[in-house]
């Protein structure tokens, strides 16, 4: 696969991609949009990569949304183009933004701006780090451009609704410290430190068994929102997946012998923040 607008690297089990227009704040055009769908479509149905990191080139932006200079590069007038999308027939306007159905792991390392089409692929991850110069905001606001590509569904499921409702309707731009204390954001790091750390963090993920999480993160996407007994009939579906795969009866053996390094009496825990007892 050759790109010209996105970078994606694979690092072991774990991929990156990159926006890759730095002179433009990584803003998605028409080029960018088909070549994020080819990169996400690799990682979905890839069956050694475990984990994708989101992240941009330079260090002034993550992503500035979508490219206005495009124009109907990436908004049709047509109605058969209009329908498409209504209907879900389209992934997204910027990339496969409305793909709800990648139980990997994604992690946002944000290492600048992420504004307008760029904040909701931040919220398209399930864990964003964010540098400390790092800015967030849904600047579209001033050019009378709505949110299409998951930004009024995924940033109140995150925040809640009153936050979202405010950063949508003013356009407020918000700072690292800010979206951490809202919870927009898991984690500040220093400048330049977003995917060094993402890379960690996607090291230890990708170090645990799979199954579980994939079907604990398909649980919690497919039951939000929904009554609660809804919602537990998904996850006992779900539970039911990974239980008996083989991944399970490996953990248990380490679990009855003593071997995972969690319960050695000597060397560090794998898990973060265990204190051994």
């Amino acid at each position: 696969m050759l790109f010209t607008e996105i970078q994606y690297e694979k690092h072991g089990d774990i991929a990156v991609i990159r926006f890759n227009r730095p002179e433009s704040l990584n803003c998605v055009g028409p080029v960018t949009h088909g070549e994020l769908i080819e990169a996400w479509q690799d990682f979905k149905t890839s069956r050694e990569l475990k984990v994708a990191i989101l992240t941009g080139a330079g260090e002034k932006a993550f992503c500035a949304g979508g490219d206005l200079k495009a124009g109907e590069g990436i908004v049709s007038a047509d109605k058969d183009e209009i329908l498409a999308h209504v209907t879900g027939k389209k992934p997204g306007y910027i990339g496969p933004s409305r793909w709800t159905d990648i139980y990997k792991p994604i992690i946002a390392a944000v290492n600048g701006l992420a504004y307008a089409g760029g904040l909701e692929w931040a919220c398209f991850a399930d864990i964003r780090i964010a540098e400390e110069h790092a800015t967030f905001g849904v600047t579209c606001r001033r050019w009378n451009i709505g949110l299409a590509d998951g930004g009024t569904q995924r940033l109140p499921r995150i925040i809640g609704m009153g936050r979202a409702m405010e950063l949508i309707i003013t356009g407020r731009v918000i700072d690292a410290k800010e979206a951490l204390r809202i919870g927009l954001v898991n984690e500040v790091v220093p400048k330049g430190d977003s995917l060094k750390r993402a890379m960690a963090l996607a090291g230890h993920i990708a170090s645990l068994p799979q199954p579980a999480i994939r079907t604990d993160k398909e649980a919690a996407v497919r039951g939000f929102g929904l009554p609660l007994d809804e919602g537990l009939k998904i996850e006992a579906e779900c539970f039911n997946r990974s239980i008996f795969q083989p991944e399970t009866a490996e953990a248990l053996e380490k679990f009855l012998t003593r071997t995972h390094p969690d319960l050695l009496k000597d060397g560090p825990a794998a898990t973060p923040g265990l204190v051994k007892q």
